[in-house]
């Protein structure tokens, strides 16, 4: 079997290097044109040389563990006969970068969710955390920006239970708050009219098992797709349900959908409350919700930052870039509003 033997070189803790023992997989470790070595420079500030079948780290002692311990699960995930992606590098670098605040499992030994399709990991400290929490409680609420798999995680748990016979069906709806009054004049029928709100639910489903299992199941009702408002008057028993972009609902539908709670249900709810598209002066219900259920016993809450956005990275900037001007608008007003308590500053 195939190992990485690490041996230190001069200039204890500041340097090391890694042997790796299988030719065949260590150009997949380094990436066309090293590029992976690459962007693990970047990422934890380290120096990489590659000669022959050995890599060496060098720099700052915490530094050069977080790089080894990312080429070692990366390497780890090889032999196992798992591709490794640029995604996946990146996935490295969030879950080790500030390993000393935010201490988490080895890289390698971090949870999965299972379905047909494969393994689904976590790739930042955030989805570690909420994917533990997914198994361990029947209702989760998951708040944070766009890109942070909130969604895409929650379907793909709701995927391996199905599976698996935990639950007997998956039922996942978004309110389709955009359409609002408009709704009426949109062409097709009730379902063309409602599913491109809902199509983030079906390309996430269409991730985590085959199309034609999808189409089946969702023909027999072990899979719906469903505006929100199709849920009052309803129990949902033994079933995985999915609330996505609930700060777009309000405090009654907030209420309504999570009494829905029968035997055996599992419950998420997601949605990021920067983004609420309400009629000014709604309050949301995500946001009522929040402040009412916080700290009781049974329910989870998951908070992602922009540390957790696993798009493009750039996502993870424009989110930081609007939230320091949203702060800098708070910050004017409340100037103002204290200037105008005061009143004019006497000369």
């Amino acid at each position: 079997m195939t190992h990485i033997s690490p041996a230190v070189v001069p200039a204890p803790g500041k340097a090391i290097t890694l042997a790796f023992n299988d030719n065949a997989l260590l150009p997949l470790l380094l990436g066309d044109h090293d590029r992976h070595l690459v962007r693990l420079e970047q990422g934890f500030g380290v120096r990489l040389a590659c000669r022959g079948n050995k890599v060496a780290i060098s720099g700052e002692p915490d530094r050069v563990q977080a790089a080894q311990a990312a080429l070692t699960g990366l390497w780890k995930r090889l032999e196992r006969g798992e591709a490794v992606a640029s995604g996946d590098v990146d996935a490295a670098i969030r879950l080790l970068s500030g390993a000393d605040d935010d201490p988490r499992l080895p890289l390698s030994d971090l949870p999965a969710i299972r379905t047909r399709r494969g393994a689904v990991g976590p790739r930042s400290p955030g989805q570690s955390a909420y994917m533990d929490m997914l198994a361990r409680h029947e209702m989760v609420f998951a708040l944070g920006p766009a890109g942070t798999g909130k969604t895409y995680l929650a379907v793909a748990q709701a995927v391996a239970m199905l599976l698996a016979g935990r639950v007997e069906r998956i039922v996942l709806c978004r309110p389709a708050v955009e359409a609002g009054e408009r709704l009426g004049f949109l062409p097709g029928d009730l379902k063309e009219k409602i599913d491109p709100y809902l199509r983030p639910l079906y390309d996430a489903l269409h991730d985590m098992m085959p199309g034609d299992q999808v189409i089946r199941r969702m023909s027999t009702g072990e899979i719906e797709v469903a505006p929100l408002a199709f849920m009052r008057g309803r129990t949902l028993s033994h079933a995985f349900v999915i609330l996505d972009e609930a700060q777009n609902t309000t405090e009654a539908q907030m209420k309504m959908f999570l009494t829905r709670m029968g035997e055996g249900t599992r419950m998420v709810v997601t949605g990021d409350l920067t983004q609420i598209d309400l009629p000014p002066g709604t309050r949301s219900g995500l946001r009522d919700a929040v402040e009412t259920l916080e700290g009781v016993q049974g329910i989870g809450f998951a908070r992602f930052n922009t540390r957790d956005v696993v798009r493009h990275p750039l996502v993870g900037r424009i989110v930081d870039a609007y939230d320091q001007r949203a702060a800098a608008v708070r910050e004017s007003r409340r100037g103002a509003t204290r200037r105008e308590i005061d009143g004019p500053a006497p000369t």
